[in-house]
Protein backbone atom coordinates (compact mmCIF):
# COMPACT_ATOMS: atom_id res chain seq x y z
CA UNK A 1 0.00 0.00 0.00
CA UNK A 2 1.97 3.01 -1.23
CA UNK A 3 -1.20 5.93 -0.54
CA UNK A 4 -4.14 6.71 1.24
CA UNK A 5 -6.84 6.17 -0.91
CA UNK A 6 -10.66 6.21 -1.85
CA UNK A 7 -12.14 9.23 -0.31
CA UNK A 8 -14.76 8.57 1.88
CA UNK A 9 -16.91 11.71 3.30
CA UNK A 10 -16.35 11.77 6.80
CA UNK A 11 -19.47 13.12 7.76
CA UNK A 12 -21.65 10.44 5.61
CA UNK A 13 -21.95 7.78 8.42
CA UNK A 14 -22.61 8.83 11.83
CA UNK A 15 -23.48 5.57 13.81
CA UNK A 16 -26.32 6.24 16.21
CA UNK A 17 -24.78 5.55 19.28
CA UNK A 18 -25.51 8.29 21.46
CA UNK A 19 -28.80 6.38 23.00
CA UNK A 20 -27.21 3.44 23.90
CA UNK A 21 -26.27 1.80 27.54
CA UNK A 22 -28.08 2.23 30.27
CA UNK A 23 -26.17 5.39 32.11
CA UNK A 24 -27.91 7.75 30.40
CA UNK A 25 -27.03 11.00 29.58
CA UNK A 26 -29.83 14.32 28.93
CA UNK A 27 -29.98 17.30 26.52
CA UNK A 28 -29.95 20.43 28.55
CA UNK A 29 -33.39 22.49 28.22
CA UNK A 30 -33.71 25.89 29.44
CA UNK A 31 -35.41 25.69 32.57
CA UNK A 32 -35.54 22.28 33.16
CA UNK A 33 -32.83 19.42 34.56
CA UNK A 34 -29.88 20.84 37.18
CA UNK A 35 -29.13 24.17 37.91
CA UNK A 36 -25.58 24.60 37.25
CA UNK A 37 -24.80 24.65 41.01
CA UNK A 38 -26.42 21.41 41.59
CA UNK A 39 -24.25 19.96 39.10
CA UNK A 40 -21.10 21.47 40.58
CA UNK A 41 -22.25 20.12 43.77
CA UNK A 42 -22.73 16.86 42.65
CA UNK A 43 -19.37 16.65 40.46
CA UNK A 44 -17.22 17.13 43.30
CA UNK A 45 -18.47 15.41 46.08
CA UNK A 46 -18.75 12.34 43.81
CA UNK A 47 -14.85 13.10 42.71
CA UNK A 48 -13.73 13.70 46.51
CA UNK A 49 -15.44 10.51 47.97
CA UNK A 50 -13.70 8.02 49.86
CA UNK A 51 -16.51 5.10 49.20
CA UNK A 52 -17.01 5.18 45.65
CA UNK A 53 -15.00 4.29 42.34
CA UNK A 54 -12.67 7.48 43.08
CA UNK A 55 -11.31 7.05 46.06
CA UNK A 56 -8.91 4.28 44.75
CA UNK A 57 -7.71 6.50 41.88
CA UNK A 58 -6.51 9.63 44.25
CA UNK A 59 -4.79 11.91 43.97
CA UNK A 60 -6.01 13.06 40.64
CA UNK A 61 -6.80 16.34 39.01
CA UNK A 62 -10.88 16.61 37.52
CA UNK A 63 -12.69 19.27 35.29
CA UNK A 64 -15.95 19.01 33.38
CA UNK A 65 -17.26 22.29 30.98
CA UNK A 66 -18.76 22.80 27.72
CA UNK A 67 -17.77 24.28 24.54
CA UNK A 68 -17.01 27.91 26.03
CA UNK A 69 -15.09 26.89 29.04
CA UNK A 70 -14.57 25.07 32.39
CA UNK A 71 -17.61 24.56 34.15
CA UNK A 72 -15.85 22.40 37.44
CA UNK A 73 -13.64 21.24 38.64
CA UNK A 74 -10.90 20.35 41.73
CA UNK A 75 -7.94 18.57 42.62
CA UNK A 76 -8.14 16.07 44.64
CA UNK A 77 -5.82 14.66 47.51
CA UNK A 78 -4.53 11.73 49.05
CA UNK A 79 -3.12 10.81 52.50
CA UNK A 80 -1.12 8.37 51.00
CA UNK A 81 0.16 9.95 47.88
CA UNK A 82 1.27 13.78 48.61
CA UNK A 83 1.66 14.14 44.67
CA UNK A 84 -0.92 17.46 43.96
CA UNK A 85 -2.55 17.15 40.44
CA UNK A 86 -3.90 20.56 38.97
CA UNK A 87 -5.35 21.55 35.23
CA UNK A 88 -1.59 22.51 34.24
CA UNK A 89 0.20 19.55 35.24
CA UNK A 90 2.12 18.18 33.08
CA UNK A 91 2.16 14.30 32.11
CA UNK A 92 2.29 11.22 29.85
CA UNK A 93 -1.30 11.06 28.43
CA UNK A 94 -0.48 7.38 26.81
CA UNK A 95 -3.74 6.38 24.32
CA UNK A 96 -5.25 9.62 25.22
CA UNK A 97 -2.82 10.30 22.41
CA UNK A 98 -4.57 8.80 19.74
CA UNK A 99 -7.57 10.96 19.63
CA UNK A 100 -5.37 13.78 19.02
CA UNK A 101 -3.94 11.78 16.25
CA UNK A 102 -7.57 11.10 14.61
CA UNK A 103 -8.50 15.15 14.83
CA UNK A 104 -4.68 15.69 13.44
CA UNK A 105 -5.55 13.60 10.56
CA UNK A 106 -9.35 14.84 10.20
CA UNK A 107 -8.42 18.07 10.17
CA UNK A 108 -6.37 17.31 7.33
CA UNK A 109 -8.66 15.56 5.00
CA UNK A 110 -11.13 18.80 3.82
CA UNK A 111 -12.54 15.78 1.38
CA UNK A 112 -13.21 13.30 4.08
CA UNK A 113 -11.39 10.35 5.44
CA UNK A 114 -10.32 7.73 2.97
CA UNK A 115 -11.15 4.22 3.29
CA UNK A 116 -7.31 3.26 4.26
CA UNK A 117 -7.69 6.08 6.88
CA UNK A 118 -11.05 4.77 8.89
CA UNK A 119 -8.87 1.16 8.43
CA UNK A 120 -5.74 2.43 9.89
CA UNK A 121 -7.80 5.13 12.49
CA UNK A 122 -10.17 1.90 13.93
CA UNK A 123 -7.43 -0.17 14.23
CA UNK A 124 -8.17 -2.83 11.24
CA UNK A 125 -5.09 -1.98 9.42
CA UNK A 126 -3.45 -5.27 9.64
CA UNK A 127 -0.36 -3.54 11.74
CA UNK A 128 -0.50 -5.10 14.47
CA UNK A 129 2.86 -5.74 16.03
CA UNK A 130 3.72 -2.98 17.52
CA UNK A 131 6.23 -2.80 20.92
CA UNK A 132 7.70 0.68 21.34
CA UNK A 133 9.26 3.18 20.08
CA UNK A 134 12.91 4.74 21.26
CA UNK A 135 12.73 8.71 22.30
CA UNK A 136 15.41 9.73 19.52
CA UNK A 137 13.70 7.80 17.04
CA UNK A 138 11.85 9.26 13.98
CA UNK A 139 8.28 7.99 12.88
CA UNK A 140 9.73 5.91 10.49
CA UNK A 141 12.56 4.51 12.61
CA UNK A 142 9.98 3.93 15.04
CA UNK A 143 7.88 1.67 11.88
CA UNK A 144 11.48 -0.23 11.21
CA UNK A 145 12.08 -1.18 14.77
CA UNK A 146 11.47 -4.66 16.04
CA UNK A 147 7.98 -5.94 14.31
CA UNK A 148 6.70 -2.49 14.73
CA UNK A 149 6.25 -2.29 10.76
CA UNK A 150 4.78 -6.14 10.42
CA UNK A 151 1.81 -5.98 8.17
CA UNK A 152 -0.41 -9.43 8.57
CA UNK A 153 -2.42 -9.69 5.69
CA UNK A 154 -4.87 -12.12 7.63
CA UNK A 155 -5.86 -9.66 10.65
CA UNK A 156 -7.05 -7.19 7.94
CA UNK A 157 -10.42 -5.88 8.63
CA UNK A 158 -10.14 -7.46 12.25
CA UNK A 159 -10.07 -5.00 15.09
CA UNK A 160 -6.67 -5.43 17.38
CA UNK A 161 -5.59 -2.36 19.78
CA UNK A 162 -2.28 -1.27 18.95
CA UNK A 163 0.19 1.46 18.33
CA UNK A 164 1.62 0.18 14.84
CA UNK A 165 -1.74 0.87 13.04
CA UNK A 166 -1.20 4.89 13.51
CA UNK A 167 2.54 4.30 13.62
CA UNK A 168 2.51 3.28 9.68
CA UNK A 169 -0.68 5.53 9.39
CA UNK A 170 2.17 8.61 9.94
CA UNK A 171 4.61 7.16 7.96
CA UNK A 172 2.43 6.70 4.65
CA UNK A 173 1.03 10.39 5.66
CA UNK A 174 4.97 11.70 4.88
CA UNK A 175 5.59 12.32 8.46
CA UNK A 176 8.35 9.47 8.42
CA UNK A 177 11.42 11.75 9.34
CA UNK A 178 9.69 13.49 12.14
CA UNK A 179 11.49 12.84 15.75
CA UNK A 180 9.33 13.77 18.53
CA UNK A 181 9.37 17.93 18.00
CA UNK A 182 8.89 17.55 15.00
CA UNK A 183 6.32 15.44 15.36
CA UNK A 184 4.53 17.78 18.05
CA UNK A 185 5.07 20.81 15.85
CA UNK A 186 3.47 18.79 12.71
CA UNK A 187 0.26 18.15 14.99
CA UNK A 188 -0.16 21.49 16.69
CA UNK A 189 -0.26 22.67 13.15
CA UNK A 190 -3.57 21.09 12.47
CA UNK A 191 -5.28 20.55 15.80
CA UNK A 192 -3.77 24.04 17.11
CA UNK A 193 -1.16 25.87 18.09
CA UNK A 194 -2.95 27.05 21.76
CA UNK A 195 -2.61 23.18 22.51
CA UNK A 196 0.40 22.69 24.95
CA UNK A 197 1.77 18.98 23.61
CA UNK A 198 4.78 17.59 23.23
CA UNK A 199 6.03 13.74 22.63
CA UNK A 200 8.57 11.63 24.78
CA UNK A 201 8.48 9.28 21.65
CA UNK A 202 7.57 9.46 18.14
CA UNK A 203 4.51 8.05 18.66
CA UNK A 204 1.03 8.68 17.43
CA UNK A 205 -0.82 6.61 19.02
CA UNK A 206 1.11 6.90 22.66
CA UNK A 207 3.97 9.37 22.88
CA UNK A 208 2.26 12.44 23.67
CA UNK A 209 2.40 14.60 27.09
CA UNK A 210 0.26 17.53 27.74
CA UNK A 211 -1.88 18.72 30.76
CA UNK A 212 -5.36 18.83 31.32
CA UNK A 213 -6.04 22.14 30.57
CA UNK A 214 -4.10 22.02 27.09
CA UNK A 215 -6.24 18.32 26.08
CA UNK A 216 -9.73 20.37 27.28
CA UNK A 217 -8.94 23.13 24.61
CA UNK A 218 -9.16 20.06 22.25
CA UNK A 219 -12.52 18.75 23.63
CA UNK A 220 -14.20 22.23 23.63
CA UNK A 221 -12.65 22.66 20.05
CA UNK A 222 -14.67 19.26 19.27
CA UNK A 223 -18.00 20.74 21.26
CA UNK A 224 -17.40 24.06 19.30
CA UNK A 225 -17.34 22.75 15.85
CA UNK A 226 -13.84 24.08 15.34
CA UNK A 227 -12.20 20.96 14.18
CA UNK A 228 -13.78 18.57 12.05
CA UNK A 229 -13.36 15.66 14.40
CA UNK A 230 -15.97 17.16 16.18
CA UNK A 231 -17.97 15.87 14.06
CA UNK A 232 -16.92 12.63 13.42
CA UNK A 233 -17.55 11.38 16.78
CA UNK A 234 -18.95 7.96 16.63
CA UNK A 235 -18.29 7.73 13.02
CA UNK A 236 -17.27 4.11 11.76
CA UNK A 237 -17.66 2.89 15.24
CA UNK A 238 -16.60 -1.13 15.01
CA UNK A 239 -16.72 -3.95 17.53
CA UNK A 240 -13.83 -4.41 19.91
CA UNK A 241 -14.65 -7.24 22.66
CA UNK A 242 -13.42 -10.94 21.08
CA UNK A 243 -15.57 -12.36 23.30
CA UNK A 244 -19.03 -10.94 22.36
CA UNK A 245 -18.27 -9.77 18.68
CA UNK A 246 -18.96 -11.98 15.84
CA UNK A 247 -16.45 -14.54 14.99
CA UNK A 248 -13.06 -12.92 13.03
CA UNK A 249 -14.41 -9.34 13.93
CA UNK A 250 -12.29 -8.45 16.47
CA UNK A 251 -8.75 -9.82 18.05
CA UNK A 252 -7.74 -7.62 21.31
CA UNK A 253 -9.48 -5.20 23.42
CA UNK A 254 -7.75 -3.25 26.45
CA UNK A 255 -11.58 -2.80 27.90
CA UNK A 256 -12.86 -4.50 31.17
CA UNK A 257 -13.34 -8.45 29.66
CA UNK A 258 -17.04 -7.73 30.45
CA UNK A 259 -17.71 -4.56 28.90
CA UNK A 260 -18.65 -4.18 25.16
CA UNK A 261 -17.50 -0.91 23.52
CA UNK A 262 -17.05 0.30 20.02
CA UNK A 263 -13.99 1.82 18.69
CA UNK A 264 -14.45 4.56 16.37
CA UNK A 265 -12.10 7.33 14.93
CA UNK A 266 -9.01 7.44 17.57
CA UNK A 267 -11.62 7.27 20.43
CA UNK A 268 -14.29 4.44 21.96
CA UNK A 269 -17.41 4.75 22.45
CA UNK A 270 -18.91 3.44 25.79
CA UNK A 271 -21.89 1.99 24.78
CA UNK A 272 -21.95 -1.20 26.80
CA UNK A 273 -25.61 -2.64 26.99
CA UNK A 274 -25.42 -3.02 30.51
CA UNK A 275 -23.08 0.21 31.71
CA UNK A 276 -22.39 2.55 29.04
CA UNK A 277 -23.90 5.97 28.55
CA UNK A 278 -22.70 6.41 25.00
CA UNK A 279 -19.79 8.63 25.75
CA UNK A 280 -17.06 9.24 23.89
CA UNK A 281 -13.45 8.77 25.09
CA UNK A 282 -9.62 8.05 25.08
CA UNK A 283 -8.38 6.69 28.10
CA UNK A 284 -4.51 6.36 28.56
CA UNK A 285 -2.68 3.58 30.48
CA UNK A 286 -1.42 5.81 33.17
CA UNK A 287 -5.16 7.09 34.18
CA UNK A 288 -5.51 10.23 32.09
CA UNK A 289 -8.88 9.77 30.97
CA UNK A 290 -10.78 12.41 28.54
CA UNK A 291 -14.34 12.26 27.59
CA UNK A 292 -17.43 14.18 25.89
CA UNK A 293 -20.73 13.35 26.73
CA UNK A 294 -23.35 11.23 24.51
CA UNK A 295 -25.22 14.18 23.92
CA UNK A 296 -21.98 16.74 22.80
CA UNK A 297 -22.87 18.93 25.65
CA UNK A 298 -20.28 18.53 28.29
CA UNK A 299 -16.43 17.44 28.08
CA UNK A 300 -14.38 15.83 31.11
CA UNK A 301 -11.26 15.45 31.95
CA UNK A 302 -9.50 13.18 34.59
CA UNK A 303 -6.08 13.72 34.84
CA UNK A 304 -3.08 11.82 37.19
CA UNK A 305 -0.57 9.98 36.52
CA UNK A 306 0.05 5.63 37.99
CA UNK A 307 2.84 3.77 36.04
CA UNK A 308 1.15 0.80 37.32
CA UNK A 309 -1.62 1.15 34.70
CA UNK A 310 -4.80 2.54 35.81
CA UNK A 311 -7.29 3.33 33.08
CA UNK A 312 -9.92 1.14 33.49
CA UNK A 313 -10.10 3.08 37.07
CA UNK A 314 -9.77 6.22 36.18
CA UNK A 315 -12.85 5.33 33.42
CA UNK A 316 -14.64 3.77 36.33
CA UNK A 317 -14.32 7.24 38.64
CA UNK A 318 -14.73 9.26 35.37
CA UNK A 319 -18.12 7.87 34.89
CA UNK A 320 -19.44 8.66 37.70
CA UNK A 321 -18.26 12.52 38.04
CA UNK A 322 -19.85 12.60 34.24
CA UNK A 323 -23.03 11.25 35.90
CA UNK A 324 -23.40 13.12 38.77
CA UNK A 325 -23.11 16.24 36.40
CA UNK A 326 -25.30 15.02 34.00
CA UNK A 327 -28.08 14.08 36.55
CA UNK A 328 -27.47 16.87 39.52
CA UNK A 329 -26.69 13.57 42.11
CA UNK A 330 -23.91 12.73 43.66
CA UNK A 331 -23.11 9.10 42.72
Amino acid sequence: MNQLTHHVSLFSVVLGLAGCGGGGAETPVAGQGPTHLERSAAATATAQSAANACAPVKPFYWEVGDRNGRLASGSVNSASDATVYTANTQMSIASASKWLYAGYVAQKRSAGLTTDDIRFLNFRSGYNGFSICLPGQTVDECVAYKTNGVYSASTVGQFDYGGGHMQKHASLEGLGALDNAGFAAEMRAQIGTDIGLVYSQPQPAGGGVSSADDYARFLRKLLNGSLRMGAALGSYAVCTNPASCPAGAAIYTPTAPNESWHYSIGHWVEDDPAVGDGAFSSPGAFGFYPWIDATKNWYGVLARRDLFGSALESVNCGRLIRKAWVTGSAQ
